[in-house]
This record gives structure tokens, C-alpha cells and sequence, in this order.
């Protein structure tokens, strides 16, 4: 295994505890009716399996970036994609995936260190995998040229409602606060690691999906037990706090229903999804005209409204 808060490249380190992020994973995958609680996985795997279907195109070979249990397979088909690798760092994910009518092969590694030589995937997508900033790079390095990657990830307002509700509330009983939520992505730097990893014709698109619950109790209930750790994306982060004092709490449940509850009692819970394609490099890909060489310009353009008008006059 890696060395602990080592990633790929040169020697920089990785905010979060890949031992712990691999427990945690393994954990929630041996959860009773884990399908309870992959409801946010499935929707996304949906939505990725959507961008897939766009692009006109088979794929021979794809590969999955921290599959789960195969929460994007579930919504492929064999004509869109021949054949399909789940990668997962998360052993008893893999065993319980959902099936698919892909055939499929089932790799435990780390999602950090791909074990695949470069140019070997026509395809690669992952859904909702904290890594994905971080193994932009690898994920490059194994497509094929005119190969793309179309993933999705937590953003940066994931939670806002139960992370500001909980800092207030330390910040009152406590005289300070530290994370309880593993950091998030910004949406700003999300181009700017896919464009260094040496993705081209990129796309970069944001969506929020709100859940809504009793009370925080539950959001918590949620977070821990079911959706964030079936997601394998509970706090493990290394400055992570290993617990919260029953006063915090309540005096934070009280935040939260003040600010964000709705009006039939129950109280939201945000999270922002960003989708992100991006494609390998290849002469037969379309190139941008040389600056200076259009044959129209914007102004121009401006005036076709108004001469529509008057030939329907």
C-alpha cells in the first residue's frame, strides 16, 4: 500500500486517510439493504449513464473509477459499452455489486494507483469519488487518444446547511470548531486540475440535489450509517475531530432548524453535484479556427433579429 498521506507525483500530500477511507467503504458495504441508502449513487450513476448514451459512439473497453457496487453499470448497456473494469480500494463493494448485462471484470485497488498501462480504456467515468482531483493525471495516462473521462463529484456547497449549523454551534459551546465533513471542490479549480492533467475540450457543468429530513439527528443518521458511508465519503480527512459533545449537538440541531428548517418541520440537506467530461488529445479531433481568421463578425451577427423581422414583414 501507498505510504500513509502520499499521492502520485512528487511527493505531495493527500488530505485525506486512505487507511481509514478504505475501512470506512469496506464497512458500509456490509451494511443491511445497503440499497436503502444508494439512492444519491443510483441518481447520479443515472445521469453520468446519460452522458454516456450522448456521445455517438461504442466503447471496447471501459473502465470505472471507484465503482461501489456499480451504481453507473446498473444504467449502461452492451451496445453503448463491450465490456467494463470496476476499480474500487473497497473489497466488499465489489462483491456485492449490483449485476450488469456488461460483461464486467472486478479490480480491488487503490483509486490513487491504477494498475493499467496508458492507452488502454476508451472510456473511463466515475461517480462521486473524492480521488478524482487527485488521479485526474492516471485517469489521462490510461485513456487511449479520442479516448474521454465523464465523472461526477461532490462541490463545494455539499452540506452547507449541517456544516454552518455545526460550527456555530462549537463555536458557542466551544470556543472553536474543526471538520466533521471531508473538504469539497470548488467548481473554479475543477477546469483548471482537469486542464493540467492534459484533458482537452472540456466540460464542466453543475446540478443540486436536496434531500430532506425530520431533523438533524437524522441527517446525521443518514450521513454516517447510510448515504455518505455507503458513498465511502464520510469525514477522513486527517485533522477530522473524533467526536461531537451532546450539548454541541443540540445546540446545533436548534441552529439548523432556525435557519434552514422548512415550514412542515423538516429541515434540507444540499448536495452539489459537478459532471465533468473531458477528452484525450488526438489529431482527428477538431481544432479551433487560427485567431483573427472568422468571416463574420459579433456585430454583424446582431443584426440578423432584426432582419428576420423584416422579411416577415
Amino acid at each position: 500500500p501507498p505510504p500513509a498521506g502520499a499521492s502520485p507525483g512528487s511527493g505531495a500530500l493527500n488530505p485525506f486517510d486512505r487507511r481509514l477511507k478504505r475501512k470506512q467503504k469496506n464497512w458500509a458495504a456490509l451494511q443491511a439493504e445497503p440499497a436503502k441508502c444508494d439512492y444519491l449513487r443510483e441518481e447520479v450513476g443515472g445521469r453520468i449513464a446519460d452522458r454516456v448514451f450522448d456521445i455517438t459512439r461504442t466503447f471496447p473497453l471501459a473502465l470505472d473509477v471507484g465503482s461501489g457496487r456499480g451504481y453507473i453499470a446498473q444504467h449502461l448497456t452492451k451496445e453503448t459499452v463491450e465490456k467494463l473494469i470496476q476499480v474500487d480500494i473497497a473489497e466488499n463493494a465489489l462483491k456485492n455489486a449490483v449485476e450488469s448485462e456488461i460483461p464486467t471484470v472486478r479490480v480491488v485497488a487503490d483509486e490513487e494507483f491504477l494498475p493499467f498501462k496508458e492507452d488502454t480504456f476508451d472510456l473511463v467515468v466515475s461517480s462521486l469519488s473524492r480521488d478524482l482531483c487527485v488521479c485526474a493525471l492516471q485517469i489521462h495516462q490510461v485513456l487511449k487518444p479520442d479516448g474521454v473521462f465523464i465523472g461526477a463529484m461532490l462541490g463545494g456547497d455539499t452540506l452547507y446547511e449541517l456544516r454552518c449549523s455545526l460550527q456555530l454551534a462549537e463555536l458557542e459551546r466551544e470556543g472553536g470548531f474543526s471538520p466533521h465533513v471531508s473538504p469539497f471542490t470548488a467548481v473554479a479549480d475543477l477546469g483548471h486540475l482537469l486542464s493540467r492533467a492534459g484533458f482537452n475540450t472540456l466540460t464542466v457543468d453543475t446540478d443540486e440535489i436536496q434531500v430532506n429530513y425530520p431533523g438533524l439527528f437524522e441527517v446525521m443518521e443518514d450521513l454516517q450509517g447510510k448515504c455518505i458511508l455507503c458513498m465511502g465519503e464520510s469525514n477522513c480527512s486527517w485533522n477530522r475531530k473524533p467526536l461531537l459533545h451532546r450539548e454541541t449537538m443540540l445546540a446545533a440541531a436548534a441552529i439548523y432548524q432556525e435557519m434552514y428548517g422548512n415550514s412542515n418541520g423538516s429541515v434540507p440537506a444540499t448536495f452539489q453535484i459537478y459532471y465533468m467530461i473531458g477528452w484525450k488529445y488526438h489529431e482527428s479531433q477538431a481544432k479551433p479556427a487560427q485567431r483573427g481568421s472568422a468571416t463574420v463578425s459579433f456585430g454583424d451577427l446582431a443584426k440578423i433579429e432584426g432582419l428576420l423581422k423584416r422579411g416577415k414583414k
